[in-house]
């Protein structure tokens, strides 16, 4: 095994070297099967709350749900990056709100087109993280301290953007369409359908690719059942969806990016060696990879996502303020990969806890407000639960050193 091939370190793709039910159980305890750990939680959250409350599972309030998830979605994505080398960003908060607030001064104050003010801002992001990046790599400061006085910095660039007006209203139908557009049943079940397809060929594919270089692989009927699994979950998505506004366009953006980003840390040579640093950095030094360019390059990508996940925001609340980027948006941002599987130890992980964990982060916040539960609540729960995701990944990550895996 290589340290830091995304088909032994993303827990989709671990291998199967055996098939008895006590080897699916051992691989669950390991973290290899993270996200049907994931899956079943959610299936439990949405359990308790619609007991709680009717309305939770009803087609109105799972369609907010799907959208309150996006940009969390998108920011967690860009965390990956910087969790796979095992560092951290504090600022992803701060930058989506910055981003945000430019494209709004550019195109509401400065008149400029809606795709390049929002081109601007994700340049700005992106900006903002080769500068984090370069300070991380080029002086040996903690990700940490760079980032959080990252936070504060950007914080205050925030305000000095905005000026005295404190907020910007958006109504450019080129920035607010980007949260605020529902395609009928027709495109819903073409994207339905879509999706199926997609997930079948890929899946059949690296099948028959592994068995073909004799590297042993899942039997097929377990292949099988999880491409029925996720078609079930698609259809069943699509028709809930379609049953209110239709589907939307932001969810299809987050989904497009997880794809995308999935696709870059599984197929690529940077993705090899993205795992690579996460696993062992002198290693892959030694290996001849750049680990500073690595570094760096992540850093940028995780601003960048940040910056794109403040623009849905914007465009979902139809404005920036003060507080766009605050909150708990951060906490949200780093819990959602960790609940969902990646690592913090670096190493080990998928963009698809990305998605999962913002549905998991998502749905405890959605059903908490429909409870009308107090914010002191809200927040000791999601620490908690962010918590608990921790104790399973350093348990995890103990079993796998005492039977000397990565």
């Amino acid at each position: 095994m290589r340290v830091g091939d995304p088909d032994v370190a993303a827990p989709e793709a671990a291998e199967a070297e055996e098939t008895s039910p006590r080897d699916l159980l051992r691989r669950f305890l390991q973290g290899d099967l993270a996200s049907l750990r994931v899956i079943l939680a959610i299936a439990v959250i949405w359990i308790i709350f619609d007991v709680q409350n009717e309305r939770f599972l009803s087609a109105a309030n799972l369609t907010n749900l799907f959208l309150q998830i996006t940009a969390v979605g998108l920011i967690a994505i860009g965390v990956v990056m910087v969790l796979l080398i095992g560092e951290i960003d504090l600022s992803v908060g701060a930058v989506s709100g910055l981003a945000a607030a430019v494209m709004a001064v550019l195109n509401v104050k400065q008149g400029w087109d809606p795709a390049t003010a929002i081109a601007v801002g994700i340049l700005a992001g992106a900006a903002i993280g080769l500068l984090q990046g370069f300070l991380f790599t080029r002086f040996r400061i903690p990700s940490f301290v760079v980032t959080l006085a990252g936070l504060l910095t950007w914080q205050g660039a925030l305000l000095l953007v905005l000026g005295k007006t404190g907020t910007v209203n958006l109504s450019n139908s080129g920035i607010t369409d980007l949260a605020n557009t529902f395609y009928g049943p027709a495109v819903g079940w073409i994207f339905a359908a879509i999706v199926i397809a997609s997930f079948a060929l890929v899946t059949l594919g690296g099948h028959r690719r592994r068995l073909a270089a004799g590297v042993t692989t899942e039997p097929r009927p377990l292949l099988l059942a999880r491409i029925a699994a996720v078609a079930v979950v698609t259809i069943v998505a699509v028709a809930i969806l379609n049953s209110d506004r239709g589907l939307p366009l932001a969810l299809v953006i987050l989904l497009a990016f997880v794809v995308g980003f999935q696709a870059l840390i599984t197929r690529t040579v940077f993705g090899r060696h993205l795992f690579a640093v996460g696993g062992n950095a002198e290693a892959a030094r030694r290996a001849g990879i750049g680990v500073d360019k690595i570094r760096v390059v992540a850093f940028v990508l995780c601003s960048s996502m940040a910056a794109v996940g403040g623009i849905l925001a914007a465009s979902r609340l139809l404005a920036v303020n003060q507080s766009s980027g605050g909150s708990n948006l951060l906490l949200e941002a780093i819990a959602a990969p960790v609940i969902a599987g990646t690592s913090l130890f670096g190493g080990r992980g998928s963009v698809w806890s990305a998605l999962l964990g913002a549905t998991v982060i998502g749905s405890i916040s959605n059903g908490m407000n429909l409870l009308a539960l107090e914010s002191s609540v809200k927040f000791m729960i999601t620490g908690g639960v962010l918590l608990a995701a921790v104790i399973v990944d350093a348990v995890a990550r103990s079993r796998r050193q005492a039977e000397g895996r990565v």
